[in-house]
């Protein structure tokens, strides 16, 4: 699934012959290569030549993701200018990159394809923002991984996919490792897993004082990776889980499920799985199984805001939860930043955190010695201090160990932000 086009344009484009930084292993000079502008931006570089090269890949040119990727795209060239286009002696030049075609706008799996492979070849590139969607990154991080002299690390602001980083009950066979053949890491993500959820979620329904929970799950991926963190956090909590079942998000009838809710004499119900056209219908059962005092809890493939307009008065006291940060995790940068390129959203990334992905770079380029196999391993050994999001590391699959979850409960119909919970480690 290449893109073998782009590849022929990256070794066609004009090169500039840079002194004082030796490719790994080779000690000769690296070239400056730009990718090309059929998929990329003209180089940001400050005024001054580059001499090293990041990328951010994300969907810029279709709706619906159109306003919040360039907003993303304006929060790097923002951090980039702030620092003087440099990471320590290195002079260094961005592109903004698009995945994204008019079929699949939140990001094309052959472009994300493309582009990778037009990232690995490559030379002066170090360093990729990116990208969008979880299903790109599950393609471009074994090209990466391969790329020539070393793994090329890419910084995710917004991926949540479980099985990109560590398995869980929702992971798919061969997941993660099959998206590292070298071996070695070259992927690490900002925005907490979708696992990260299920905890905060437990910790959610043992602060409530739930004493039976019943737990539903959507037979996904995404929601038996959420499932099995909540039963494991609710486990190690004491909260006691009443039942587990599932449901089928295509089914057009919860009867079943509610007599099982009632039989287990459940006070809460909690839902790890997405929306969808019947999901107003499982709520609205839910809630008549448990009675108005009962406790629902949903992980955001519910949406806090659409379930309080699809659903009515069930929803009334349902509590969502959806990973990010909020204004008041922020410090000095990502304040501004959060009001140049706003308004300001609660949750799910957005311009801060790709703002802190490039900081991430910055930072470990400013540490290596300007190849992409030591900036990729700086990258993974990173120590942030007060940064935008605040401080966090990265653990050894490449989670941050800052998890914020943000906790939404619908009172009068409306969606608002009740709590922030630290999703406590597996």
């Amino acid at each position: 699934m290449g893109f073998v086009p782009a590849l022929r344009i990256v070794l066609a484009t004009a090169t500039i012959a840079l002194a004082g930084i030796s490719a790994a292993g080779s000690g000769a000079a690296v070239r400056f290569t730009p990718l090309p502008e059929s998929f990329c931006s003209p180089v940001f570089s400050g005024g001054a030549q580059p001499q090293v090269l990041i990328a951010s890949d994300l969907p810029i040119r279709w709706f619906p993701f159109h306003k919040s990727t360039l907003e993303m795209q304006s929060a790097i060239k923002f951090v980039l200018a702030k620092h003087g286009y440099k990471a320590g002696r290195l002079r260094v030049g961005y592109q903004s990159c698009d995945d994204s075609s008019p079929q699949e706008s939140q990001g094309d799996l052959t472009k994300c394809a493309g582009n990778a492979k037009a990232f690995a070849s490559d030379a002066s590139a170090v360093g990729v923002v990116g990208t969008w969607s979880s299903q790109c990154a599950a393609v471009e991080i074994p090209i990466l991984n391969t790329a020539p002299n070393g793994p090329l690390v890419l910084v995710s602001p917004t991926n949540t996919k479980v099985g990109l980083t560590h398995a869980s009950a929702g992971t798919s066979p061969g997941e993660p490792a099959r998206y590292y053949p070298t071996g070695q890491r070259n992927f690490v993500r900002l925005l907490s897993a979708d696992d990260a959820q299920g905890r905060a979620d437990a910790f959610l329904a043992d602060r409530l004082g739930e004493r039976r929970i019943f737990l539903l799950d959507d037979g996904t991926g995404y929601g038996l990776s959420v499932a099995e963190a909540f039963t494991s956090a609710a486990h190690k909590l004491s909260v006691p889980v009443a039942g587990v079942a599932s449901w089928d998000p295509a089914q057009a009838g919860f009867s079943g499920l509610l007599s099982r809710v009632r039989a287990a004499h459940a006070d809460g119900v909690f839902l790890a799985g997405s929306d969808s056209p019947n999901a107003a219908k499982l709520i609205r059962a839910m809630r008549a199984a448990l009675g108005p005092k009962g406790v629902l809890i949903a992980s955001d493939g519910f949406s806090p805001a659409g379930l309080a307009r699809a659903v009515g008065r069930a929803a009334e006291g349902m509590y969502v939860s959806v990973p990010g940060a909020t204004l008041a995790n922020l410090n000095p940068l990502g304040l501004e930043i959060a009001r140049r390129f706003g308004p300001y959203r609660l949750g799910s990334g957005g311009p801060v955190y790709a703002a802190e992905a490039v900081e991430v770079l910055l930072a470990a380029i400013a540490r290596s010695d300007g190849t992409r196999e030591s900036v990729t391993r700086a990258v993974l050994a990173t120590r942030i201090t007060n940064g935008i999001l605040g401080t966090f590391t990265f653990d050894h699959n490449g989670d941050s160990t800052y998890n914020p979850v943000l906790i939404f409960h619908v009172l009068h119909g409306r969606a608002r932000l009740d709590r922030v919970v630290a999703a406590p480690p597996p």
